[in-house]
């Protein structure tokens, strides 16, 4: 009996559709596989279609079609090491998340999904059926489980595949990031190592689909809790991991040990690459953005040299009557520092004209939000003229507490494809303009050093549509805001529980109802990258229509 088993571990990053792409992705490595020695390659769920494919997985011709590039891979890899893979499959009008064993030119073996998560961005209940509890696949002397994923989370799959003879679990996920999130995956994987008491291979994908990003850091576990391999976070990276038998069974050699960053790094590095890869997967290679002079365009214009390089940063100074020199000036500094270009498109012609137009059916009435809004739009009318005559994807740059109360004009400073800062608190904005100052890694694009002047990140936060204007004229300070906002959004707490924090009633009666009376915005929003575990769209999916209000009676 041999005793030793060589697996690469490909953590890639796979585009949703494109199953051919995808495929050419699988066949690379398997040839990475070959030239390594090892007996068997394994890619992430779901990883032939991309993940995640929501609808279009019920799709008859897609279902069809992915299967088909299944069967050709399988053909294609004949001869070389065997394969794993994820993909959808159809059988007797029941629709399966599905793990295939590609060996000998054919598909010799279907693990299926049985544990199907229905909370937070996930709806499998929906879209596939609960597939039975497979045995263990064998691999010359080796017999391998493969829990999917959320069946790593349960106890019943892992223990029956070890109790059918499974010598080691390889456990193929798509799960995407939020903040803090590797350590809520260590404390399922690690249960399960305790429970079954063989190696556990933890393989996860790279790379951004819409307000997701996947991280990778996949990682091996052996008996007795030693990490021998550990990938980096959202790089891709192949691994060949030795497996050795001795008395008391399979054991992972040491591999790659990646470090792994704190959590402002990583936030970071999720906005950057999310950003990255939503414009290269849909084709676009430069943006433009509205650079007010204020802290949330200007991390937005970084995030966005980080990802595409200074040189495919547009950013435009939309200035009014009402725009300080002050801001004039931190804009220019923060285009020079990053290297991008800056424009300066005034809109005060363009503002006569609308208040002259309007100017007979608004007679008689005082100047409010309405007019503050015009020029919000104007501005938004104004990139978007950008975008489509240079093809560049409009970003817009509001933070998740504006966007949590609606401080934020719908068709103005809402207008565009993507919100790389739409799950980021205030504070956080703060924080992390002060953390991308003082740091700099290998993947950002954009110069080292202080990008965003201290002077924006200091001075009190204005939208600068009328004389005077803070934030703090229409909310609560951020700070109070902030913690606010996240009882009520991450925490589901109710005005009774936030009182009982200290924070006056009345202002948590009047944050509630600024974030009830706002979904109808947040249905029209971009989307933006996902963050935490209440990120605005499936996170959190409230009516837009909805009078109810807690503590009601005490209004």
């Amino acid at each position: 009996m041999a005793d030793r088993f060589r697996i690469t571990l490909a953590q890639l990053n796979p585009v949703v559709g494109e199953l051919s792409g995808n495929a050419a992705r699988a066949l690379q490595a398997v040839e990475a596989g070959r030239a390594a020695g090892a007996e068997l390659v394994a890619l992430p769920e779901m990883f032939i279609t991309g993940y995640q494919i929501q609808d279009l997985v019920q799709k008859p011709a897609f279902a069809r079609a992915a299967f088909a590039e299944v069967e050709a891979l399988a053909k294609r890899a004949a001869g070389g090491p065997a394969l794993l893979i994820g993909g959808p499959v159809w059988e007797n009008d029941a629709h399966y998340n599905a793990y295939f064993l590609l060996r000998d030119g054919r598909i010799d073996g279907i693990a299926r999904k049985h544990h199907l998560p229905n909370n937070a961005v996930f709806d499998e209940k929906r879209l596939y059926t609960s597939g039975p509890i497979s045995g263990p696949f064998g691999l010359g002397d080796i017999r391998i489980g493969t829990p999917i994923c959320e069946d790593s989370w349960h106890t019943d799959v892992a223990e029956t595949m070890t109790e059918s003879g499974a010598e080691l679990l390889l456990i193929p996920n798509g799960s995407p990031y939020h903040r803090n999130k590797f350590d809520l995956r260590m404390t399922h994987i690690v249960a399960r190592l305790v429970e079954c008491a063989v190696p556990i291979i933890y393989l996860n994908m790279v790379g951004a689909q819409d307000d997701q990003i996947f991280d990778g850091a996949s990682f091996v576990l052996n008996p007795g809790g030693e990490m021998p391999v550990m990938l980096p976070p959202f790089d891709e990276a192949m691994e060949h991991v030795d497996f050795v038998r001795g008395p008391e069974g399979w054991r992972a050699a040491q591999g790659t040990r990646a470090p792994q960053p704190d959590a402002w790094e990583q936030d970071y590095r999720a906005m950057v690459e999310s950003l990255r890869d939503y414009l290269g997967k849909s084709g676009f290679s430069r943006v433009v953005l509205g650079l007010s002079g204020g802290v949330d365009s200007a991390l937005v214009a970084t995030i966005a040299a980080d990802a595409l390089g200074p040189e495919a940063v547009h950013c435009v100074m939309l200035p009014s009557e009402y725009t300080s020199e002050t801001s004039l000036e931190d804009a220019a500094g923060v285009a020079h520092a990053l290297g991008c270009r800056l424009d300066t498109v005034p809109i005060s012609a363009a503002r006569s004209a609308v208040t002259e137009t309007l100017g007979p059916i608004f007679d008689g009435r005082a100047p409010d939000v309405t007019e503050e809004n015009i020029q919000s739009r104007l501005r938004g009318l104004l990139l978007m003229a950008l975008s489509n005559k240079f093809g560049s994807m409009l970003l817009t740059t509001g933070n998740k507490s504006e966007v949590a109360v609606g401080y934020a004009t719908i068709y103005g400073d809402m207008a565009g494809g993507y919100n790389p800062i739409k799950d980021l608190y205030k504070t956080r904005v703060f924080e992390t303009c002060r953390w991308r100052n003082a740091n700099h890694r290998p993947w950002m694009k954009a110069p080292a050093g202080v990008v965003i002047p201290p002077r924006i990140i200091d001075k009190p936060p204005s939208a600068e549509l009328r004389d005077d204007q803070k934030d703090e004229d229409s909310l609560p300070p951020y700070e109070v805001l902030d913690v606010i906002l996240e009882m009520l959004i991450e925490e589901d707490a109710s005005v009774a529980e936030i009182a009982d924090a200290g924070f006056d009633r009345e202002t948590g009666k009047k944050v509630e109802h600024l974030l009830y009376i706002s979904e109808y915005k947040r249905f029209q929003a971009a989307p933006g990258a996902r963050l935490t575990a209440k990120a605005f769209w499936l996170d959190r999916r409230y009516p837009i229509v909805n009078r109810w209000r807690d503590g009601a009676s005490n209004r």
